[in-house]
């Protein structure tokens, strides 16, 4: 009997609310942190750097990073799935509200002793994000809060590589890839920081080997691979999986699909805000892949996409997603 594959992509990851500040440099140095950098944190610790900040204007979306891949496949017109924790709360509700009006299936488990995860980005004027996560019930999503059935329904699931930085959630990470082999569902990765390649790197390369695709910036794959550049990070990473996608910031990216190398244009931009970016790219990548089975396609959706993100606050584009598929299909 075969298997009805309704739902084309499934993320795998952390549900966070994302609360975004615009900052001047010299407020990173006054805060004495490190501009760039992402860290965990506690809810305490996120206050602290707020009250600091001295600033009332923020942003509030909801997110986590394949969270935004998934809300953004979702509005390119695609038909999506996410499985996560939330906390019990007013956050918690806020998100699941939000996901059920962009018409996505979220699977979620309530935890009654943790909060809603949350995000604590600082944008500088170079458009540079430097983040301070408190992963709150996030952190304890676990084997039973893996939702077999949209491994089953999903074409593919989308991982993310923040998963790995909790062992209960990487023992679902590796529980979900099992399933896969089960329902013939692909699987693809985002590394997601150098934070995480850098500390998990054995749960990384785990996940790579069993990999169809992943995705990462030029610095997670340089690091990755130990590598001294982007090319011969290039030449390690060809041997261990089929499909890559590098995003290389103003310089495009660069796509492995079976034995071709492909290079993606950039498009213009005027960087005020990072926060997304690869998010995105993704998003759109996966886009024309399972719409239009077309890798040079899929990585300009990917491009333009993160083109367009960066020119703007916030994970979500604020313009139609269809503009997009439009400017390269008349």
């Amino acid at each position: 009997m075969s298997i009805k594959k309704d739902i084309e992509l499934c993320g795998i990851g952390n549900s966070l609310l994302d609360i975004q500040y615009i900052i001047p440099d010299e407020t990173i140095s006054r805060l004495n942190i490190k501009k760039g950098e992402m860290r965990l944190v506690d809810s305490s610790q996120q206050n602290e750097i707020i009250n600091k900040l001295g600033i009332n204007e923020e942003h509030r979306a909801s997110g986590g990073s394949a969270a935004n891949t998934i809300i953004a496949y979702s509005q390119f017109g695609g038909t999506a799935a996410y499985n996560s924790k939330l906390g019990d709360d007013d956050f918690g509700k806020f998100y699941a509200k939000e996901f059920r009006e962009l018409g996505i299936i979220l699977d979620y488990s309530n935890s009654k002793t943790e909060p809603t995860g949350t995000c604590l980005i600082l944008i500088t004027p170079d458009s540079e994000r430097t983040m301070f996560t408190s992963l709150g019930a996030s952190a304890f999503f676990g084997i039973d809060d893996l939702s077999e059935e949209l491994i089953k329904r999903a074409k593919w699931i989308y991982i993310e590589g923040y998963k790995f930085s909790q062992q209960s959630s990487t023992d679902a990470v590796f529980k979900a890839i099992k399933k896969t082999k089960k329902y013939d569902t692909k699987v693809s990765l985002t590394f997601s920081d150098v934070f995480i390649t850098d500390n998990f790197r054995d749960s990384v390369n785990h996940c790579v080997s069993d990999s169809d695709l992943i995705f990462c910036n030029e610095a997670e794959a340089i690091n990755f691979t130990q590598s001294e550049n982007i090319n011969e990070s290039i030449d390690k990473l060809k041997p261990l999986v089929e499909y890559f996608a590098i995003t290389l910031g103003n310089k495009g990216a660069v796509v492995k699909w079976k034995d071709e190398l492909i290079s993606i244009p950039p498009y213009p931009a005027t960087p005020v805000d990072s926060t997304g970016a690869g998010d995105i790219f993704a998003a759109g990548f996966f886009y024309g892949i399972i719409k239009y089975n077309d890798p040079v396609l899929a990585g300009k959706f990917g491009s333009l996409s993160g083109s367009k993100i960066v020119s703007q606050i916030g994970p979500r584009l604020k313009e139609k997603h269809s503009k997009i598929i439009d400017f390269f299909i008349s």
